[in-house]
């Protein structure tokens, strides 16, 4: 079964806080690499998000949150929160993993 993917404005706004993070922190080129992984990473949810572990935060919504890790060169550094929904999976947030767990006002 294949899932539609949809990813949230807010979601868009972490990808683009990510990569000028690494950008200004790192190298325009380590940018670059997370930027061009991120994305196939999240299209890897449209088979079976349902592998994804739940998220610390899955009490916040009635349909649960899952999350999937994602990171280059083989270290974790952000996970993809997102909730599956009839047929899509709907990316809500793009986080660092040393970040606070989400509440409520950040799923809105």
């Amino acid at each position: 079964m294949t899932y539609e993917i949809l990813i949230s404005l807010q979601a868009q706004a972490d990808v683009r806080e990510a990569v000028a993070w690494w950008r200004d922190q790192r190298s325009a080129e380590q940018a670059e690499r997370w930027l061009d992984k991120i994305y196939p990473a999240i299209s890897t949810l449209a088979n079976s998000p349902d592998r994804c572990p739940f998220a610390p935060e899955t009490d916040l919504l009635a349909t649960g949150l899952r999350q999937l890790h994602f990171g280059v060169s083989g270290r974790t550094t952000h996970r993809i929160v997102f909730t599956i929904h009839n047929r899509q999976v709907v990316i809500l947030r793009v986080r660092h993993i040393a970040r606070r767990d989400l509440t409520i006002d950040d799923l809105s």
